[in-house]
C-alpha cells in the first residue's frame, strides 16, 4: 500500500484562519491609503487650477467671472480680447473633475478681486466638512 501525501482538514482550516487574520489587518490600511490618495490628488488639482487662474489673471488683467467659470482656462471667454488670452492654461485642455467625479466649485468674490475654489469632497455636497480646497478666501 502506498502512502498518500495530502493536507488534513485541520491544516487547511489553519491556513484559512491565518489568511483571514492577515486580510483583516491589511485591508483597512489599504482602504485608508486609497482614501488619502484621493484627497492628495484633489489637493494637487486645486493647486494646478490656482496656478492656471493666476496665469489667466496676469494675462487677462482679471479673474474669470463666476459665469465664465473654470472653462475660461481652456476656452477663451467671448468678451475677452484674443491678445489678452494666452490659453489654454491647463495641459489636459479640459477642466478636470475631482476624484469622486464632481465638478470643482469656483466663484469670484469681492467684486471679482478674489475667488473660492474647492471640491465638494466625497459626498458631493457643498459646505460640509469634507470640502477640499480654497473654501474661505485666503
Amino acid at each position: 500500500m502506498t502512502k498518500r501525501h495530502a493536507f488534513t482538514l485541520m491544516e487547511i482550516l489553519l491556513v484559512v484562519v491565518i489568511i483571514g487574520l492577515l486580510a483583516a489587518l491589511v485591508l483597512p490600511k489599504l482602504i485608508g491609503i486609497a482614501g488619502r490618495s484621493r484627497e492628495d490628488i484633489t489637493g494637487a488639482q486645486v493647486e494646478e487650477l490656482k496656478t492656471a487662474l493666476g496665469r489667466f489673471d496676469v494675462n487677462a488683467g482679471r479673474l474669470p467671472t463666476t459665469t465664465e467659470g473654470l472653462e475660461a482656462l481652456v476656452r477663451r471667454p467671448s468678451g475677452l480680447d484674443e491678445n489678452r488670452w494666452a490659453g489654454p492654461y491647463l495641459d489636459e485642455r479640459q477642466v478636470p473633475e475631482d476624484p469622486w467625479g464632481h465638478a470643482y466649485i469656483y466663484r469670484t468674490v469681492d467684486d471679482g478681486a478674489d475667488y473660492v475654489l474647492f471640491s465638494p469632497g466625497p459626498d458631493g455636497t457643498e459646505g460640509t466638512d469634507d470640502d477640499i480646497g480654497r473654501t474661505p478666501v485666503e
